[in-house]
């Protein structure tokens, strides 16, 4: 039974990490485009597609572009400091879904300034040398990683052999659920 809860652990908090990271990295575009006095058209967020966010107006396209990255990654580490600093006993879910969007963010930024689809391209078409979202990249990869380090225990690896937080499991299995089905149903 530990492993059912280990395994429901582990494929709930990687799901509702890729949800949440998508929503928190297009908030940062919305964000840099309406302090710049942009407009969004629309924002799409759904579980099976990749998020995007479309602008009305966007009269500063180098800070939109940056905008996803930056607060993709700054958000959920503020959100997982504020979890540790409250002594929460789910913080170590904050502190993976923080490590998650920045390795992600920081995967996403370099390899697109070579394959130039997305933001990375977009940073490179507004004249933004390469190596700088590659570093970024690279930068937030390992802030991420180190992140990761040492939470194995809690989701049942190694020594905990399969024992993990039940309550956790749950939660986060209907948490990801209500997440989905939101999006699904709202159309994001």
């Amino acid at each position: 039974m530990n492993r059912l809860f280990q395994f429901l652990l582990i494929v709930s908090i990687i799901l509702l990490s890729w949800f949440g990271m998508m929503a928190v990295h297009e908030l940062g575009h919305c964000l840099a485009a309406w302090v710049s006095g942009g407009s969004v058209a629309r924002v799409i967020l759904h579980p099976l597609v990749i998020s995007r966010t479309d602008f009305c107006r966007n009269p500063h396209p180098l800070f939109a572009a940056w905008g996803g990255f930056v607060v993709g990654a700054l958000l959920p580490l503020i959100t997982f400091a504020i979890a540790a600093r409250a002594g929460a006993a789910a913080a170590y879910l904050f502190r993976f879904f923080a490590g998650f969007c920045l390795v992600l963010n920081g995967i996403y930024i370099a390899e697109d300034a070579f394959f130039r689809v997305a933001d990375g391209g977009d940073l490179l078409r507004l004249e933004t040398p390469r190596w700088v979202p590659v570093a970024a990249g690279a930068g937030a990869v390992i802030d991420g990683l180190a992140l990761w380090n040492g939470l194995g225990h809690y989701f049942g690896m190694g020594e905990a052999k399969g024992e993990v937080s039940r309550r956790h499991a749950v939660g986060t299995a209907c948490v990801c659920v209500g997440v989905a089905a939101c999006e699904i149903l709202l159309g994001w």
